[in-house]
């Protein structure tokens, strides 16, 4: 696989985790501030898509 391919699974597949996961936390989540932890984790997603744009888009410009 190439490293473009790696990095664009990988991207993906840590956005939908954070996204899985924010919301059983929100939902599921035992604690008094469940509801607060799962909308933190829940804003990772669009971190995590960034920073694998941005990492894609960098390695575009050494070819």
């Amino acid at each position: 696989m190439k490293p473009e391919s790696v990095l664009r699974v990988t991207t993906l597949l840590a956005a939908a985790g954070s996204l899985a996961m924010s919301v059983y936390i929100y939902f599921r989540g035992t604690g008094e501030f469940h509801r607060y932890d799962g909308i933190y984790v829940g804003i990772w997603v669009p971190s995590i898509l960034s920073l694998g744009t941005f990492l894609l888009a960098g390695r575009g410009k050494d070819k």
